[in-house]
């Protein structure tokens, strides 16, 4: 897609993004409004309200409705969810990923004029532990933990409004970069390196993972959004090269110029945990074009640096 084509896609149209003030919702904006939408979204119901910006509960069915009324969106990026694995909540894993999913699809489906393109963040999480090198959509969903199940169990609610809304799945393996949260792992690594930390406690250091930058997956996103065969289909979001937890370990050590002393905590160690997960993107390249990963020693030097 041309840098031309890319600056008009959106022009004249109207994007909601669900958890606008999100970790990925802000670089989700940054790309849509390049792309010359005009964006609005939904944040947490304690934020404060703007321009554009509504607190709203996923779960406030009417509110949520009323707010899909007012925006009559073009596009629509559902980003808003429980995404920590380790969240001690169960029940509201479930409440907001599965129940508040389906409150947003029907709100739009019962707009007069509807979206062209409904984007759902699922996980690539639903893969689970699987004796497959390189994953890819078709291979068998195997969830490990209740965040998992939460997200597959939303992918089966969206089958029911199939017919109804233009839905695109999206599954994207781990991303990271400025403004993650610490409860993450990379995001924790680089704080200690920032601080100079002589120490980390981590979990199971044997753990591979298909780590994307923020910045890809946003484009990602907005390029499927704008491409009318996506529609339909389900897509794996990430960069098809599996890092272990020591390489990032050392290509940190690199940036800052020292060794940290890594302590393993048995507290940190999930049941459970996924092993490897390194995902196949060709469905994607297939719609969007190549897929300009970017190379993780540069998405952690620009986290450090920030």
């Amino acid at each position: 897609m041309t840098a031309a084509l890319e600056g008009s896609e959106g022009t004249g149209k109207r994007a909601l993004i669900t958890g606008l003030s999100g970790f990925t919702g802000r670089y989700v904006e940054q790309e849509l409004r390049a792309a010359g939408y005009e964006v609005f979204g939904t944040v947490s119901p304690d934020g404060a309200p703007a321009e554009g910006r509504y607190p709203v509960d996923l779960n406030d069915r009417a509110g949520l409705a009323a707010v899909v009324q007012q925006v009559q969106p073009d596009v629509v990026a559902h980003l808003a969810a429980i995404a920590f694995v380790g969240h001690g909540d169960v029940e509201q894993i479930y409440r907001v990923n599965v129940a508040g999913t389906r409150n947003l699809l029907e709100a739009l489906a019962g707009l007069a004029k509807k979206p062209s393109a409904v984007l759902l963040a699922s996980s690539a999480n639903i893969y689970g532990n699987t004796d497959v090198g390189v994953i890819g959509e078709d291979v068998p969903a195997a969830p490990a933990n209740d965040y998992a199940v939460s997200k597959l169990a939303m992918e089966y609610m969206a089958r029911l409004w199939q017919d109804k809304l233009p839905l695109i799945v999206v599954r994207p393996f781990n991303y990271t970069g400025v403004g993650q949260h610490e409860n993450f792992l990379l995001p924790k690594i680089v704080s200690h390196f920032r601080r100079k930390a002589a120490d980390i406690e981590l979990g199971n250091l044997h753990v591979w993972r298909d780590f994307s930058d923020v910045r890809m997956v946003a484009r990602s996103y907005r390029r499927l959004l704008a491409a009318p065969a996506a529609a339909g289909r389900t897509f794996n979001i990430c960069s098809g090269q599996a890092y272990s937890l020591g390489e990032a370990l050392d290509m940190m050590a690199d940036i800052a110029g020292y060794q940290i002393n890594v302590h393993v905590n048995p507290a940190f160690v999930r049941a459970n945990e996924v092993v490897r997960l390194v995902g196949d993107n060709s469905r994607l390249a297939a719609v969007t074009g190549p897929v300009d990963s970017v190379p993780l020693a540069d998405t952690l030097r620009w986290m450090y640096q920030a």
